[in-house]
Parts: C-alpha cells; structure tokens; sequence
C-alpha cells in the first residue's frame, strides 16, 4: 500500500479494519450502512470509487450487526470492481452461522469477483475455540504469493498440534454443516424470552450477536447506557457507536447469545427489568 491509498469498508465495522488501514499508511472510506436494516448503499459506493480505491472489505455474515450481503449484493460488488484491479478482503469469519435457511453468499461462488479476492475465515468462530486463534486466508495463486510474503514475517508459526486436530475435526460434516439450527435455536430461545422487554430488535440473519435497540427505554448516550447496564444491572453489552470512525449513537446494543440456556434465562430476567 502507498500513501494515499483507500480503502473502503461499511461501518459498523469491526474494529481492527480502519486501524490496519492507517497502520499501513492508506486512508480510510467509511460508508455507512442503511439501518434499520444494515444493507449496503451501493449507489454511494460507487461515488466514492476511484482511482485511489485499491480494497474494498466486506464482511458477511456481518459483524457487529448480524446482517448479510444478498447473492444481489455480490453482483452489485462484482460490477462495481470489475476491470478496476480493486482487491476485495471478504471476511466471512461467520460463514457457518447463519439463518432462517438463508445461503452464505462467499465470494467464492462468483468467478469474477473470485478472481481479485481473499477470504478469510475463522476455524474459532466455528468450533466455539476462538482462544486458539486459528483460521485461514483463500485466494488466487498469484494473489497468495504476495499474501506469503508478508504472512511469514507475520506469523513465525501456528501451534501444529491444534492444526492437526481441527484437520481431524474437519472430516465429518456435521461438525460445522449443524451450526444454523445449534445458533438459530438460541437466538430464538433468546428473543422469546426478551419479548416482554422495553428493548426493539429485527433478528439477526446470521452471526451469534443480537442488536436491541433502547430508545424506548433511555436517551442516554450508547457508551453511557451500557456502561450503566454493567454497574448497575450486571449486564454486558458492546455499544454500537465505537464500531464507527466518527462514534454514531443510533441507541443500539450489542449482546452476545452463544451462551448456555440456563444463562441467557438469567440475562432476560434482567433485560425484561430495565425500564
């Protein structure tokens, strides 16, 4: 990357993309995505490509806000990138937990855009083992040589003995093809239970994060709400704002439903109290 360089991604987004970018000496393009509903406004990206443009991130199913980019959506992209030597970092860490009998739209699935991608995915996310960092990057060859060149400085070396379980792991299906129904069956079970709640909320299309939404409830700033849930109420959530460069309080949380049954009845008990 030179200086100058851009690279767009779509806020809320997680929170080491605009870093990495700076790190790197490009500048971040930060487009909003539409809410409620989280859907990318594709007529405003498009104004915003240019020659500078080198990536464009996506990230589905997305992080923090559960939504998911269409087979619509990745023809959109692929239009707008084509001929333009754009590389597009497509993370699809979630790829395996998504809902409501809904398709993962992988980059992979579309030649064109195939050709100029990486994807990078996440054995944690899908094997409830995030502590043991381990996941892995797909790409065309000669966009792999250069992914190596930078990847051995990066990463001396990953722990083999984790590799050759997950390997092991990998050989039966049902280890990873059963994770829709295991986080859909939560994230029902969750959004039942807080129905009485003052909280709004649309269901996540994927991801095992939820969005509740509390104007209902408080004006007060996103970062001061949730920290008032944590000391007075024990509750833990992440504000949606800090996933913007320019911190945008819209009043959602965000909470976590990969959790045992017996505790997300213990925090409904408490979201249903918060008046």
């Amino acid at each position: 990357m030179h200086p100058g360089d851009e690279v767009i991604i779509f806020a809320p987004a997680y929170d080491c993309y605009a870093p990495a970018i700076s790190l790197n000496g490009g500048k971040v393009v930060e487009i909003v995505l539409s809410s409620p509903d989280y859907h990318v406004p594709w007529e405003n990206v498009k104004a915003r490509v240019s020659e500078k443009t080198k990536m464009i991130i996506i990230n589905s199913p997305h992080n923090p806000t559960g939504s998911l980019l269409s087979e619509a959506d990745m023809k959109e992209l692929e239009s707008i990138v084509k001929d333009t030597g754009i590389i597009v970092l497509s993370d699809e860490v979630y790829e395996h937990i998504i809902f409501d009998k809904n398709t993962h739209q992988s980059v992979a699935r579309f030649p064109e855009l195939a050709k100029n991608s990486f994807i990078v995915a996440s054995f944690g996310k899908t094997f409830h083992n995030t502590g043991w960092k381990m996941g892995y990057c797909a790409a065309p060859e000669e966009l792999m040589t250069e992914f190596r060149k930078v990847h051995q400085f990066n990463v001396f070396n990953v722990n083999h003995p984790m590799q050759v379980a997950l390997a092991e792991y990998l050989k039966e299906p049902a280890h990873y093809l059963a994770l829709p129904d295991f986080y859909q069956s939560k994230r029902d079970y969750f959004l039942k239970l807080i129905s009485p709640s003052l909280f709004k909320f649309k269901p996540a299309s994927g991801t095992y994060f939820q969005l509740l939404h509390y104007e209902d409830i408080s004006r007060e700033n996103d970062e001061v709400f949730a920290d008032r849930l944590t000391k007075e109420f024990g509750i833990a959530s992440i504000p949606i704002s800090v996933f913007y460069e320019k911190k945008l309080d819209q009043k959602v949380l965000r909470f976590c439903f990969a959790k045992k049954e017996e505790t997300l009845e213990q925090a409904a008990e408490i979201i249903n109290r918060i008046k």
